[in-house]
């Protein structure tokens, strides 16, 4: 506690003092333009990892970043998202997965969970969409693999449960509500973002329209800290060859979460509405 309070001190005396006029616009209210729903491992921190102020992110924060569907439950999660999104026009929303994640280990044995730790047990049958397609489509895989892949499909997962919020529903139908899938990588600082026309996750930037590119973002980080050589193309050229035979199975090793093993089918249906509408894809 006394680190806590040291770092009270310090936040009053040095941040607080230098962006006191933040302080006092955020005191009329809140504005924030993105929804980031994200895990509760003490490793994530949102504003931390999108250097973003007070008040920029709304965020739902849970072991495993679930979001369980609409009618499910009468939690917090299903009542942040609707306040989010009805009463702060929302227009984007980020699900967050990361690596290492204890939830989606404690989900890969759901069944030992139940004795020990009935709560948690409960909470992640929310995530069952993602262990039902885990177990029946990558048996295949085992250890760190298998949990990068389980990371992955369940951030999918979360979207897809998001989706059956009326609220959702609603403004993606009308096109002013964008969806993105995320995952951090504690090991590189890396984010990775799903792309539903390469059926992969890609660099961030990647996904931007050409308009929004500025010299900032188009120039490479320092060495040791630059994020892979993983272009639009190259990204699309791996996908392809994965599926040149007509199997969407996912690569013997995936680093950094390059690619989901998602068909056609499954992807169009997570995403349809979030950044297409009339068959033409939204920039955001």
């Amino acid at each position: 506690m006394k680190k806590l309070i040291q770092g009270l001190r310090e936040f009053k005396s040095s941040y607080f003092c230098a962006n006191q006029h933040l302080f006092e616009q955020l005191s009329h209210g809140q504005k924030p333009r993105v929804l980031f729903i994200t895990c509760s491992d003490s490793r994530i921190d949102p504003n931390l990892l999108t250097q973003t102020q007070p008040g920029e992110l709304f965020v739902i924060r849970n072991a495993g970043n679930i979001v369980p569907p609409y009618g499910s439950t009468n939690g917090g999660e299903g009542a942040s998202i609707e306040y989010a999104i009805h009463a702060l026009n929302i227009e984007h929303i980020i699900v967050c997965g990361h690596s290492h994640c204890g939830a989606m280990k404690g989900l890969l044995k759901l069944s030992t969970l139940e004795e020990e730790m009935p709560l948690v047990h409960a909470w992640l049958t929310h995530a069952e969409a993602t262990r039902r397609l885990i177990k029946e489509n990558y048996s295949q895989l085992e250890g760190e693999e298998l949990l990068d892949v389980t990371i992955a499909e369940n951030v999918l997962t979360q979207i897809e449960n998001l989706r059956t919020y009326p609220v959702v529903h609603s403004r993606l139908y009308q096109g002013t509500l964008h969806i993105y899938a995320w995952i951090f990588d504690i090991d590189t600082g890396e984010v990775m973002a799903f792309d539903i026309d390469r059926h992969a996750y890609i660099s961030p930037q990647s996904l931007l329209p050409e308009s929004e590119l500025d010299e900032e973002l188009l120039t490479p980080l320092p060495p040791g800290c630059a994020l892979p050589n993983m272009t639009s193309s190259t990204a699309a050229n791996v996908f392809s060859n994965m599926l040149s035979d007509g199997n969407p199975s996912p690569p013997s090793v995936q680093p950094n979460y390059p690619f989901a093993a998602l068909s056609t089918e499954q992807a169009d249906r997570i995403y349809r509405g979030s950044h297409r509408k009339n068959g033409k894809k939204h920039s955001s």
